[in-house]
């Protein structure tokens, strides 16, 4: 079974995935601690595409940790993929990210898994587009 690394240590002290408080907080976005499913595809050292079903254990706007079978290095470009039901495609519902692309920024094995911290190419706050509110028309009579 995978022990997830706690976020918060006793007394709500933040700690790191080696147990150890951190000297000072780099992060600039609070991390939620969501597992998610997610597909993860990479390429190996002779090019060729890898695809692994994944969790990710925790998402904040700049980044995720996710546990991985496959040992990724680091500075290695993936691309995630978050499945949805079809419902998600519907015009009316707002738009969503479900595609992202990411850098290995560390990895560690843990039990049988990697966890592998990953920064997105862009921030989440970033990539969304938000909508315009519409005014309404003054109307003609």
């Amino acid at each position: 079974m995978l022990k997830i690394p706690a976020e918060t240590g006793p007394e709500g002290v933040d700690v790191h995935l080696n147990g150890r408080k951190p000297a000072a907080e780099r992060r600039q976005w609070p991390r939620l601690p969501l597992a998610i499913p997610i597909f993860v595809r990479s390429k190996d050292e002779a090019e060729k595409e890898l695809l692994e079903f994944a969790t990710a254990l925790n998402v904040s706007a700049g980044g995720m940790l996710v546990a991985v079978r496959r040992s990724l290095p680091s500075a290695v470009q993936v691309s995630l993929e978050i499945p949805s039901a079809p419902l998600a495609a519907i015009a009316a519902l707002p738009a969503v990210v479900r595609s992202l692309r990411a850098k290995v920024m560390r990895a560690k094995h843990e039990e049988g898994y990697n966890l592998v911290g990953l920064k997105f190419s862009r921030p989440l706050a970033a990539s969304q587009r938000l909508a315009k509110p519409r005014r309404k028309l003054a109307s003609v009579m």
